[in-house]
């Protein structure tokens, strides 16, 4: 479980292909966090497990992407020197800053747009199966930052955030640029009463026939 509330920013040394997928080496860039094999680490808001490599330097971190969170994600398209948003599995006791985030990307979408005048907004289109758990001033996780959504258009497929002076230091959201693709998580409680609201529609239909 994360909160989406970055908290530092790393950077992609080496992908590589693997048996199972792809490897990933990041260097934490200074973070202070020591986290040990098998923990959790939330990068661009995928959740990735640490690997140990002995053939690693220490300070480098490693983690395993496997078909399916390639398939969902832009883990693909990172390259060496990109910037990754990097966050530590919450603790009991931490404070819930953001909001509740899996770690579990359910699909990408792709920058449509990014205003830097007059407050700096990023629009973001997405397909229909994201698209239905938007809500106006609902939550988002975009590459695993804690997001308000600022506007929503459903008919035209995207929503807007707009993000403060404090995001834009913290984060890698200001890389981005038109076109990229960024990993979106959807707020879990609007799925859940989405996919509860279907499951008892289609349980209805069947009844009808």
């Amino acid at each position: 479980m994360f909160t989406g509330i970055v908290q530092h920013v790393g950077v992609v040394v080496v992908v590589e292909p693997s048996a199972n997928g792809i490897r990933i080496t990041l260097d934490p860039d200074g973070w202070d966090h020591t986290p040990r094999p098998g923990d959790s680490i939330a990068n661009n808001g995928c959740c990735l497990t640490l690997v140990d490599d002995p053939h690693t330097p220490k300070t480098w971190w490693v983690f395993d992407a496997i078909p399916e969170t390639l398939q969902k994600t832009t883990l693909n398209d990172w390259e060496p020197g990109q910037r990754i948003n990097l966050e530590r599995s919450l603790r009991m006791g931490d404070t819930l800053d953001g909001h509740q985030v899996q770690g579990h990307v359910d699909g990408t979408g792709e920058v449509l747009g990014v205003q830097r005048t007059d407050g700096y907004r990023i629009r973001i289109g997405l397909g229909h199966d994201l698209m239905k758990y938007m809500i106006p001033k609902g939550s988002i996780t975009i590459d695993g930052v804690s997001l308000t959504l600022a506007a929503i258009d459903a008919q035209a497929g995207w929503v807007e955030v707009a993000l403060i002076p404090e995001t834009l230091d913290r984060t890698n959201l200001p890389d981005r640029v038109v076109g990229d693709r960024v990993n979106i998580e959807c707020d879990v409680m609007v799925k859940t009463i989405v996919h509860t609201m279907e499951r008892m529609d289609s349980m209805k239909a069947n009844s009808v026939d």
